[in-house]
């Protein structure tokens, strides 16, 4: 063997042996637990990438665990996806708490815009509290009225109404001036409040992120498991990214509760203090005077109420933080899940190159064994090379196919494979179908019979034979020449019917023009001799040229077209040597030879007896 056959084995034996190696990782196994230790990379990139701009509240969780539900497939999936939204809803509900506490404890300073905004809500505030207060007197008083004065104080309570009216759009637009100018996030978180209650009374979206060909994993061909991989890891990647996402959310809000836990510890000391002094004003031990018992005890009750938020916000960090991590876990399993079938298409696709591995090898057995056979033959017999070249070939070829079945499957649907195959066959039979078609239409009404004359791309002679797939003709050289057969068969296949154009000048009773063509010597009347020799022609042609135009006229009565003249045609054209005198006449194209020969007879004795005639 020589040393390149000894390198193509090593590296199939090598790639093969790569293949087994990944099926045998590749294999399905029970993946391993998820820990609770978060890569802190990501969440550090993830912080900083959100870090520029952030929402009053924080909506992300539930948004994203509501987009990668729509990519849930399988009823796995399904159920980690709701539990996912149903965390995240938690999530964010607490973080609407969270942030509408943490703006009235710490209100954002106004701008001198915003402090006018503010201005005149609060104006437009008492205004209708007290138009609230002067209806309500009004209404009172109405009960207690005789009727006579009734009517009066009711026209009052209306005037009233309608300037309350007035004071709460003026209220309104005054709220809305100053939730825009950036004043009163209360009021915006309040609204936003409300939308997310809104959202999730909404019946879910229709759409759905599924991709179809996640499904073919578990495919024995290639083509539908390369698409299925691919579609998992997008899905993965997704996964990955709202896992993240949980990830540094729950790192931030852990930051954010140790910071705060720290603060509640420095002021520990303090709120001991204040609650001792809350428990001496509650049993009145506290000999003091009246103004600072009222300033110590609303000292206290402030510093309570400080602690009282502190240990809300700790208790709701904490709530917050164990939603995210679960919300990462839940991430966690559904990436799982997701691998899991991503490594059984993986498996799949090792599976599918092994095979085409064996069948690479399988052809190059097969070479090697065609060599053996052929190999102790006459290397120089040519019929001998070709048919090693075509056996190599048909083994080429059949592994070639065994491949793309591998890689593509069988065709699913039987008119696939017929729509295949008939387009090949017309590829490859093209010329055979036209020609076996032409033949219908050469058989025709409008075709050509045995014994016409025809002209076919340039070749004349009589049709000898018309078969189902070529017309055989006899050469005679062009029409107008002596027409004399030149031994020649000359065959055409019948795909000139169809593609090209012949002419058949036999086609209505074989009929065709013939002409004689003579010279009169000058010393000769020409206007005798001229009158003979037509009323010689049109004696012997007479019979031809009434059933000649017998035949035209029905034919140009069934097309339209202007009958034609049969009669004898003579043109007289002076020459050097005389006058050129020439005739043309009809007849039967199988009868042209005889009645040219017939005629230059009678001429020739015409000819003869005319200057006899004249000596007399």
């Amino acid at each position: 063997m020589k040393t390149r056959h000894w390198i193509t084995v090593a590296v199939l034996g090598v790639l093969m042996a790569l293949a087994v190696v990944g099926l045998l990782r590749t294999r399905e196994q029970t993946p391993p637990a998820e820990t609770d230790d978060t890569s802190k990379a990501p969440a550090k990139r993830l912080l900083a990438r959100q870090a520029t701009q952030r929402p009053l509240v924080d909506q992300r969780p539930l948004q994203t665990a509501r987009r990668v539900a729509r990519g849930a497939s399988t009823p796995e999936e399904q159920a980690l996806a709701h539990q996912a939204e149903k965390i995240a809803d938690h999530e964010v509900d607490l973080a609407f708490f969270d942030t509408l506490r943490s703006v009235e404890e710490n209100p954002p300073p106004l701008s001198p815009e915003a402090k006018q905004l503010a201005e005149r809500k609060n104006q437009a505030a008492l205004a209708v509290k007290e138009d609230q207060d002067n209806i309500a007197q009004l209404t009172h008083k109405l009960a207690s009225t005789p009727d006579s004065k009734k009517d009066n104080l009711q026209d009052q309570i209306d005037v009233a109404k309608a300037q309350m009216d007035l004071d709460q759009d003026e209220l309104d637009d005054a709220s809305e001036n100053l939730e825009q100018a950036g004043g009163d996030p209360q009021a915006k978180i309040q609204r936003l409040k409300a939308e997310h209650d809104a959202a999730d009374h909404e019946p879910p979206p229709a759409a759905s992120a599924v991709n179809p060909y996640e499904q073919g994993y578990q495919a024995h061909t290639m083509l539908p498991v390369i698409r299925a991989w691919r579609a998992l890891r997008e899905k993965k990647a997704m996964l990955e990214d709202a896992r993240e996402e949980a990830a540094g959310k729950a790192q931030r809000l852990s930051q954010r509760r140790g910071m705060l836990a720290e603060q509640v510890e420095k002021e520990k000391e303090s709120r001991e203090a204040a609650k001792q002094q809350a428990k001496g004003f509650a049993t009145g031990s506290k000999a003091t005077s009246r103004n600072e018992s009222k300033s110590g005890a609303q000292t206290a009750l402030a510093s309570l109420k400080q602690y009282s938020r502190d240990q809300k916000n700790l208790a709701d960090q904490g709530r917050r933080i164990q939603d995210e991590q679960d919300l990462r876990d839940t991430y966690a399993s559904w990436i799982g899940l997701v691998e899991t079938r991503q490594r059984a298409a993986l498996h799949n696709l090792i599976e599918g190159f092994l095979w085409m591995l064996l069948v690479v090898v399988v052809v190059y057995l097969a070479h090697r064994l065609i060599d053996r056979l052929f190999g102790g033959m006459n290397a120089e017999n040519k019929r001998i090379e070709t048919l090693r070249s075509v056996a190599k070939f048909a083994a080429e070829l059949l592994g070639a196919m065994v491949i793309l079945f591998i890689v593509f499957g069988m065709p699913s649907q039987t008119t696939t494979i017929l729509g295949l195959a008939g387009a090949g066959l017309t590829v490859a039979g093209k010329d055979v179908i036209m020609a076996f078609f032409g033949w219908f239409l050469l058989m025709g009404r409008n075709g050509i019979r045995v014994g016409d004359w025809v002209e076919i791309n340039g070749v004349g002679g009589e049709v000898i034979e018309i078969g189902l797939l070529k017309t055989v003709l006899l050469e005679t050289g062009n029409w107008a020449d002596a027409g004399h057969p030149t031994g020649r068969r000359v065959s055409f296949v019948n795909s000139f019917a169809i593609e090209g154009h012949y002419f058949n000048f036999s086609t209505s009773g074989q009929w065709m023009w013939d002409e004689l063509q003579l010279t009169l010597p000058d010393d000769q009347d020409p206007y005798a001799v001229i009158d003979q020799l037509q009323k010689l022609v049109a004696k012997d042609t007479a019979a031809n040229a009434k059933k000649a135009e017998q035949e035209w006229q029905h034919t140009t009565t069934r097309y339209h077209v202007h009958a034609f003249s049969a009669e004898p045609a003579i043109n007289v054209r002076p020459s050097g040597s005389g006058v050129e005198v020439r005739v043309r006449y009809i007849t039967r194209a199988y009868e042209r030879h005889e009645t040219r020969k017939r005629l230059y007879e009678a001429v020739v004795a015409m000819m003869r007896a005319e200057p006899a005639r004249l000596k007399k």
